[in-house]
């Protein structure tokens, strides 16, 4: 049983022995919950399957996930999915972050603006999370949501937070072997530093049906913090990139992106 192995755990802990359990316990939660959030609901030997844990091991780490609502079961009480408690969370923390709060309006601007799609972006290692959105007007829109992760190379997003940054970290966060989001993706790591590299010469990045089919982006890095790890993009689908529409987008934000850097109270820590 879960309790009595913590019980035991911080016994020995509390002996001086090691709370090395304690951590692989808390590691195996986390785990649980990455690997639905990335592959989807799962039965348990599923997970165990995906997870390299026993299955004897995960049924009461599963058990006590889904009595405190980070896990739920469908109606055979067979397979696995995230529970409530991780919307609880997700919402807490979208609540709480300082650069949501200071992107809204700007977000709302840029909106109604240009009257497309616009992405808040945050790069998290060499991938980036939309962390927030607004809708286009129009009927045809690109689908993207909040929570949802993407390379970086292959996103306005990314490239252009990327293009931020020293050469010597872009090379870092850029793989050896590119994967394909879709058949228009460039996977030439030299062509795609170099387009990186055009990024940072220009102070936005694009990018055009690389990460969803018939749809363009236009991205630039948000001057918050002191590394540029949160970025804005217009996502436009290409029917609608009539002549000079293309112009105005870029304008838009980079008008925004110079406002906001020119602002004495635009940075917060981090």
């Amino acid at each position: 049983m879960i309790d009595e192995e913590a019980s035991v755990d911080t016994e020995r802990a509390g002996r001086g022995s090691s709370a090395t359990s304690q951590v692989k316990s808390a590691a195996r939660v986390l785990d649980v919950l990455d690997d639905i959030a990335a592959n989807g609901p799962g039965t348990q030997l599923q997970l165990a399957t995906r997870l390299g844990i026993p299955k004897s091991s995960l049924h009461a780490l599963l058990r006590t996930m889904c009595a405190r609502g980070w896990l739920d079961t469908d109606q055979t009480g067979s397979i696995y999915r995230l529970g409530v408690h991780t919307l609880t969370v997700s919402s807490a923390y979208l609540d709480g972050d300082p650069v949501l709060s200071r992107a809204n309006s700007v977000m709302d601007e840029i909106a109604a603006a240009t009257e497309e799609t616009v992405h808040l972006g945050r790069l998290e290692g060499a991938e980036i999370i939309y962390t927030a959105k607004r809708e286009s007007k129009h009927p045809l829109r690109m689908y993207s949501a909040v929570g949802r992760r993407l390379p970086a190379y292959s996103t306005a997003l990314g490239r252009a937070m990327l293009a931020e940054m020293p050469e010597d970290v872009r090379d870092k966060l850029v793989p050896h072997e590119i994967k394909s989001i879709t058949s228009q993706t460039i996977t030439d790591r030299d062509a795609l530093l170099a387009i990186i590299d055009k990024a940072a010469q220009l102070g936005y990045a694009e990018e055009s049906e690389e990460s969803c089919l018939g749809v363009r982006c236009f991205g630039v890095a948000l001057p918050f913090s002191r590394r540029s790890v949160d970025a804005l993009s217009i996502a436009v689908p290409i029917s609608r990139l009539k002549q000079g529409r293309e112009d105005f987008i870029v304008e838009t934000l980079l008008s925004v992106k110079a406002r906001l850097s020119a602002m004495r109270d635009n940075r917060l820590a981090r």
